[in-house]
């Protein structure tokens, strides 16, 4: 986040130093610019740059993150005091997935093939939630992993499994 507010800073300078340019060139051109025009354009550097970041960060992110790792969910939104997020509406958060691990259980039937995996929560400017998940792959369902592998039956008998769609896509990504 200081690396940020030194960017954001950085092009307000930079964009008010063109301002000082444009103030120069147009004293030797016999007309001076006013001089209002140095905040402005440091402003619309420090806006410009804002703006920027919002719509990037998500694949900054992205790019962070291990090839196992695919991009499940994204959640676009539009705020009041961003007007421009109505013309192009901006990534708030979104949701990543480990390619699951097989969980080695003998509990399970054969028929079923349960997965573990990290779900990686992004938000802008909030520190990124890792929740770990089992995934049933044969029989399309989710829970949460309230208890360390090994699973042991009485282990097993307490999840609380959630149903998922056969084309979702944290299933695709973990199954995969």
């Amino acid at each position: 986040m200081i690396y940020e507010f030194i960017a954001t800073v950085t092009a307000g300078f930079g964009m008010a130093g063109i301002a000082m340019i444009i103030r120069h060139l147009t004293k030797l051109a016999g007309k001076q610019a006013p001089k209002w025009l140095i905040p402005i354009f440091a402003g619309i550097g420090m806006l410009g740059f804002q703006i920027h970041q919002e719509y990037h960060w998500q694949q900054q992110q992205i790019d962070r993150l291990p090839a196992q790792v695919k991009v499940v969910k994204t959640v676009e939104g539009q705020v009041w005091y961003r007007p421009w997020s109505y013309l192009k509406p901006q990534v708030i958060r979104f949701m990543a997935a480990e390619s699951g691990k097989p969980v080695a259980t003998d509990i399970t039937s054969s028929a079923d093939d349960i997965r573990s995996t990290n779900i990686y929560l992004f938000e802008r400017r909030i520190s990124t939630k890792v929740i770990a998940q089992l995934v049933n792959c044969s029989q399309p369902a989710i829970t949460s992993v309230t208890i360390t592998p090994p699973l042991s039956a009485t282990n097993f008998q307490q999840l609380q499994w959630q149903p998922l769609a056969t084309d979702d896509d944290l299933l695709q990504a973990v199954c995969q």
